[in-house]
């Protein structure tokens, strides 16, 4: 049977202020770490370091929203570039790996160090492996958790930069010594701050259109936050009489001192699980990168395959393991910021140079501009920390290398073809279907996970008890949440069988069945958003046969459909 590819239809249903708190989760984070880092390289000197890193921020900001509205459909580094070069776009999402990777070792690092136990590192290791099982099962309420975290972190830093106001006076502020080649080593030890920009250009393909207002919207409160905070409260800890040492945990120690200890549990209690939400996110993107690669055969399809959550296991295992082996050859914060920027600043500079040099691209002179000053400053930065950070280099090479040949043998290892299928079933997306729908007149739709003969059997009595001789079959083929996903897709085996096989059964009942194939990470809104469009009032699906605790981490797939069905539409549920 030749291989049926179908384009993947994403709705566009993410407005600013969720994208927003979503980006805070991911750059946000930063402050929790960024200004002890500064203090430990420069001391009293490091508010002059903190406000170029400001400013650069505000650069880098300013130039994504350029990206995104000249990529609405996915402005990430891997999307964007393709456009110019495949194998660049590789190279691309391969330092965003090596990014996301030290992101999830990092971040949950530093949480334990926030909640001060008694052995962070082991608690870190034990915790991404714990995450790592619960996306087994493919979690998906935790977008909405983060985003109420991220808003409380926001809240709480706020309330601590308030209070920090009536002790500005006593600051002691110095001016950086040394040459020029020892304060841009400093500088670039505190680049950490730009990452999480790239998390907002991988949206716009799910965005709200215009993407370009509500991927500005979604950037400038979140930059304004990250930038001014970052500064102001790196300007406040030099009021500290005395202040050593709380490289991890400088937040905490400001609310000690200038609120109180029990704000200081505040700040750890929040910031601990912000930065856990933040390793939590970059697990899920380590899965999507690998997933996506491995849909455009840039990996083997080992990468893709799926377990019967709709999870990628294999690059779960991945995203698992290897920040685990990184916490456990280096647990200083220090050395773990320097593996963390090499990934994040190369694919920054890759995504914005390539976008500079398109010439293709309609962009303003000043904004061209701003995009190749933007790429000259963070490439020397990079080449900066190749030379001076031997163990971030050789963590990129190693990246770099293993994800080549992976890719070398995804293109070198056949797919397995697919068995042909009796009787041959041509599938749909909901926008083709609509667009044939005078042809099949239906008001019913028969959602489908697996072969469920009660349920064909009563859909079909409904049909005919309708006068009608048609009926919708929906497949949703679940993936890991992902705002990136390939533009096109092949149908698995699994749900050209299953469609088939309803299919036939359905003609033996004398009904006309046309198959629907969707692909996303939440059936029951797919569901409900195909019986919209298709304008049926009857839903037949089975009885749910997850357990409440599958229920509970991703979510109820009966309670979801029933939310989002329209008024008029009806929900026949078969046991």
């Amino acid at each position: 049977m030749a291989l049926i590819i179908k384009r993947v239809e994403r709705p566009r249903e993410l407005k600013w202020y969720q994208a927003g708190a979503m980006l805070y989760g991911d750059w946000g984070t930063s402050k929790a770490y960024v200004i002890g880092i500064a203090f430990a390289l420069a001391g009293h000197a490091s508010w002059f370091f903190l406000g170029l890193m400001s400013l650069l921020t505000v650069l880098v900001g300013f130039c994504y929203i350029v990206v995104c509205r000249i990529f609405p459909d996915g402005g990430g580094v891997y999307s964007s570039v393709k456009h110019r070069s495949q194998t660049l776009a590789v190279i691309g999402a391969l330092l965003l790996f090596a990014n996301f990777v030290v992101t999830a070792a990092l971040s949950v690092l530093d949480a334990f160090h926030y909640f001060n136990v008694a052995n962070p590192e082991l608690c870190a290791v034990v915790t991404i492996l714990v995450i790592g099982g619960l996306n087994w099962v493919g979690p998906s309420k935790g977008g909405n958790v983060a985003a109420v975290i991220a808003v409380l972190a926001s809240l709480t830093a706020i309330v601590l930069f308030i209070f920090t106001v009536p002790h500005l006076g006593r600051v002691q502020l110095e001016m950086p010594t040394g040459g020029l080649g020892h304060n841009w080593t400093v500088f670039v030890g505190i680049i950490l701050a730009i990452s999480g920009v790239e998390a907002i250009a991988n949206m716009t393909g799910v965005m709200v259109e215009p993407v370009a207002k509500t991927s500005r919207r979604s950037i400038l409160p979140v930059l304004i936050e990250v930038s001014l905070l970052t500064f102001l409260l790196g300007i406040a800890m030099n009021a500290v009489p005395g202040l050593t040492g709380h490289t991890e945990d400088m937040l905490r120690a400001l609310g000690d001192h200038f609120i109180g200890p029990w704000f200081g549990k505040i700040v750890s209690i929040v910031f601990g699980f912000l930065l856990l939400s933040a390793g939590n996110t970059a697990i899920s993107a380590l899965v999507s990168i690998q997933f996506t690669l491995a849909k455009d055969r840039e990996l083997p399809p080992i990468f893709f395959r799926l377990n019967r959550y709709g999870m990628p296991w294999f690059s779960l295992i991945v995203a698992t393991v290897v920040p685990v082996i990184v916490l456990v050859i280096e647990r200083d914060l220090m050395h773990l910021a320097a593996l963390y920027a090499i990934g994040v600043v190369g694919a920054i500079a890759l995504n914005l140079g390539t976008c500079a040099t398109n010439f293709s691209i309609r962009l303003k002179r000043w904004e061209r501009g701003m995009l190749v000053f933007a790429t000259v400053v963070l490439s020397v930065i990079e080449i900066t920390i190749a030379i001076q950070k031997q163990n971030a280099l050789f963590f990129a090479f190693a990246v770099l290398c293993g994800g080549l040949i992976l890719r070398y043998l995804g293109k070198k290892v056949a797919l397995a073809p697919m068995p042909e299928l009796a009787p041959t079933v041509n599938v749909l997306t909901v926008q083709e279907a609509r667009e044939i729908a005078s042809l099949y007149k239906s008001t019913a739709l028969i959602a489908l996970r697996s072969f469920n003969a009660a349920v064909l059997e009563e859909a079909a009595l409904h049909v005919k008890a309708k006068g009608e001789n048609s009926v919708y079959l929906n497949y949703v083929e679940e993936v890991p949440p992902s705002p990136e996903l390939p533009t096109e897709m092949a149908p698995s085996y699994e749900s050209m069988d299953l469609l088939a096989k309803a299919h036939e059964t359905m003609e033996k009942h004398g009904i006309t069945a046309v198959p629907v194939w969707q692909v996303g990470d939440n059936p029951g809104k797919m569901i409900a958003r195909a019986a919209k469009e298709l304008d049926v009032n009857t839903v037949v699906i089975g009885a749910t046969k997850r357990s409440a605790l599958i229920n509970l981490l991703r979510g109820d797939v009966l309670r979801t459909l029933a939310h989002n069905l329209p008024k008029q539409s009806h929900l026949l549920i078969v046991g």
